[in-house]
C-alpha cells in the first residue's frame, strides 16, 4: 500500500487488514482509491455517490458524458444496479466472472448519470484480482453501495496503468490512496459486451475472444467492425485516440521494419518488435526492444512497455504490427488508437 504523497516502492507488499480498512474508509468518506484489478489499475470511487464520481473525471480530465465502469463484488449485485437483465447475463457472468468481461445492460433509474454518461445503459463487472475482490467485499460489507467505478487510473487518453508506480506518476496526489497488488496479470481493458438491447454486440476486445463468447452464449455476437454505423451505447475506450504515448508512434508492417529503420538515418527512435532481431549495422540512437510473441504475454508487456519507450526521449516509436487473428484482435484495437492518439501533449488534463 502507498499513500498518494509517496514513491511506490519497486517491491509489493501485500495489503493489509488495516490498508483495506482505511481504503474503505476513504471510499464512503467520498474519496479516490486506486486498485489493482487483473486488466489495468483502476481509479475507484463509491458508484453511488455522484460527487465522488465527479472527482475521478476531475482527476483524469475526462469528458463528463463518458461512462465508467461499476466494480462489483459478487453477479447478484448486478441486480442493485440493472434492471430487465436478460438470461445470456447471468450465463456469462456465471461462466467468465470474476474475470475480464464488462456487460451494458439497462441501468436502475437511481444510478447517477455521473458513472452512465447520462445513457440509460450502465456497464458492470467484478474483477478478478484478489484484491479488488477483497476490497469490493470490505465495502459491501461497510454499508457501502456495492459498487466502485474504476476507470484506468491514469490522465484520459494515456496509456493505461500496469504497475502501482504507474499510477503514482500518472496521478500523484490527485488519489488519496494506492493500493498496491503488483503487476496487472492480463495487462489490457476488459472485454465489453452489449446486453441492453437484441442481439449481443461487443463494444470493446479484450483479453476474452468472440469466439469464446459464442461458445458460452450459444447465439452469435456482432463485432466491432459491423457496428460502425449503428447506435451503441458510449463505453470506456472507444474513441478514436486513446491508450496513448506522447511520442509519435507508426505502426509498420513485418516485411517493412527492417527497411524502415535503415532508411530513417540518425533520427533518434525506439522499435518493438515481435517477429524479428535488430538488422546489422543499426544506426546509432535507435533503440530495439523486443516484444512477447505470443498474444497474451504481449497483452500483459504492453502498456508497460509503451511507458518504457516513450521514457526514452525519442523522436518516433516504431512498432511492428502484431500478427493477425483474433487472439491478437485486441493488441491490435490498442495499438491502433494510440497511435492515432500519440504525440500530443496531454499534460494539460
Amino acid at each position: 500500500m502507498t499513500d498518494a504523497a509517496q514513491s511506490p516502492s519497486s517491491a509489493t507488499l501485500p495489503a493489509t487488514d488495516a490498508d483495506l480498512a482505511r481504503a474503505v474508509a476513504l471510499l464512503k468518506a467520498g474519496e479516490l482509491v486506486a486498485f489493482p484489478t487483473e486488466t489495468v489499475y483502476g481509479l475507484g470511487a463509491d458508484a453511488a455517490n455522484a460527487a465522488a464520481v465527479a472527482k475521478i473525471f476531475a482527476a483524469k480530465g475526462r469528458p463528463a458524458d463518458h461512462p465508467v465502469i461499476v466494480h462489483l463484488p459478487c453477479s447478484q449485485a448486478m441486480e442493485n444496479w440493472a434492471q430487465d437483465i436478460p438470461a445470456l447475463a447471468w450465463e456469462l457472468a456465471e461462466y467468465f466472472w470474476p474475470g475480464p468481461l464488462t456487460l451494458i445492460l439497462k441501468r436502475q433509474s437511481w444510478v447517477p448519470d455521473a458513472v452512465t454518461g447520462g445513457q440509460d445503459t450502465v456497464g458492470l463487472r467484478v474483477p478478478g484480482h484478489p484484491l479488488a475482490l477483497a476490497l469490493l467485499r470490505a465495502f459491501a460489507a461497510a454499508g457501502g453501495s456495492g459498487g466502485v467505478a474504476g476507470p484506468s487510473a491514469n490522465r484520459f487518453g494515456r496509456i493505461s496503468p500496469t504497475a502501482a508506480c504507474h499510477v503514482q506518476e500518472e496521478l500523484g496526489d490527485r488519489v488519496a490512496m494506492i493500493l498496491d497488488g503488483g503487476e496487472c496479470p492480463v495487462g489490457i481493458e476488459s472485454t465489453i459486451v452489449d446486453l441492453s438491447s437484441g442481439q449481443p454486440r461487443l463494444l470493446r476486445p479484450g483479453h476474452i475472444r468472440p469466439d469464446q463468447l459464442e461458445a458460452v452464449m450459444g447465439v452469435p455476437l456482432a463485432l466491432p467492425e459491423h457496428l460502425r454505423n449503428a447506435d451503441v451505447p458510449r463505453v470506456s475506450g472507444a474513441l478514436a485516440a486513446h491508450y496513448a504515448p506522447r511520442t509519435r508512434l507508426t505502426l509498420v508492417a513485418s516485411a517493412a521494419l527492417q527497411a524502415e529503420v535503415l532508411r530513417a538515418g540518425g533520427q533518434p527512435m525506439a522499435v518493438y518488435a515481435w517477429s524479428c532481431t535488430a538488422p546489422v549495422g543499426l544506426p546509432e540512437g535507435v533503440a530495439w526492444v523486443s516484444a512477447p510473441a505470443t498474444p497474451d504475454a504481449y497483452a500483459h508487456d504492453l502498456y508497460a512497455a509503451l511507458r518504457r519507450l516513450d521514457g526514452l526521449g525519442v523522436a518516433q516509436l516504431l512498432i511492428e504490427t502484431p500478427p493477425p487473428g483474433s487472439a491478437w484482435s485486441a493488441i491490435h484495437d490498442r495499438l491502433g488508437r494510440a497511435a492515432c492518439g500519440a504525440g500530443a501533449d496531454k499534460d494539460e488534463t
